[in-house]
């Protein structure tokens, strides 16, 4: 089998530049190159260029495929949005880690498989199915965060006496881009099901959420549209649902006593059976 390496870059919340595209060009003469985006492949050599700093100068997400096992994912967030305390909650490990940058926080997420399953994944179109998950974390949803913490778990990182984080709700339901994400870095189903045992449910049904708008100011409803009609599009969904959905936000405050790591092992011992 020939070795074979996918690296794919997003820039999402502001797009690189002339400069930013003639010094990753530079890098690479073969790579897809644009104003969002880079992505090449390898069969043989590697990319001439470190994923880390990367991340730190260009761009908001990146993964990485290769063929014999390798599945790696980095999202990076303004730490207005997402902050260095509640990251280090759940990324405790070199499989869920994170690292702070000047203004910005960057999650890194890494799994290994060598038993060759998969090793025809050319990696496109993975990284499309995961970048929602980095706007939901910025809206307050914790929910990846606490599965990559599942992760670290899983391998074996964690001391069995290891008390879990705070529980998001909704563990119990997840959409698409959460199932995308348990999917690439191999998370156990049954671990998270043992886990969702203690997910209350999600909050703030649609009508919930159009009753706590309704009571909002009129002029701070003006100004949302007015920054929505500019492209000012995913900072106006993190505030507002910061604004009108207080209870999903914090999901810290339900009163379930947490579990130890050997707890949740146990606890999914027997789905596997």
């Amino acid at each position: 089998m020939s070795e074979y390496q996918y690296y794919e870059f997003q820039a999402i919340d502001r797009p690189l530049d002339e400069r930013a595209r003639r010094e990753l060009r530079a890098c690479s003469t073969r790579a897809t190159i644009t104003s969002t985006r880079f992505v090449n492949h390898y069969e043989w050599g590697d990319l001439k260029g470190d994923p880390h700093v990367w991340m730190e100068k260009y761009f908001d997400a990146f993964l990485q495929v290769a063929n014999w096992g390798t599945h790696w994912l980095m999202l990076r967030f303004p730490r207005h949005v997402l902050g260095l305390a509640t990251a280090r909650k759940y990324c405790r490990s070199e499989l869920a880690r994170v690292t702070a940058k000047g203004d910005f926080l960057i999650l890194s997420f890494g799994s290994e498989d060598e038993s060759g399953d998969g090793w025809d994944d050319d990696g496109s179109g993975w990284l499309a199915s995961l970048v929602p998950v980095r706007g939901d974390i910025a809206a307050g949803d914790h929910r990846a965060l606490y599965l990559a913490w599942l992760l670290s778990v899983q391998h074996g990182e964690l001391a069995s006496h290891a008390r879990e984080p705070p529980v998001p709700p909704g563990l119990g339901r997840i959409g698409p881009s959460l199932r995308a994400f348990a999917d690439f870095l191999r998370i156990d189903g049954d671990l998270i099901a043992a886990a969702a045992e203690h997910s209350p449910a999600l909050g703030a049904p649609r009508k919930d959420l159009e009753r706590r708008n309704a009571a909002l100011p009129e002029p701070e409803k003006t100004a949302w549209l007015v920054r929505l009609a500019a492209a000012d599009g995913p900072d106006v969904r993190r505030e507002v649902l910061r604004r009108i959905e207080p209870a999903k936000r914090r999901p810290e405050s339900h009163a379930v006593r947490s579990r130890t790591v050997a707890d949740l092992l146990a606890a999914a011992q027997p789905r596997q059976g």
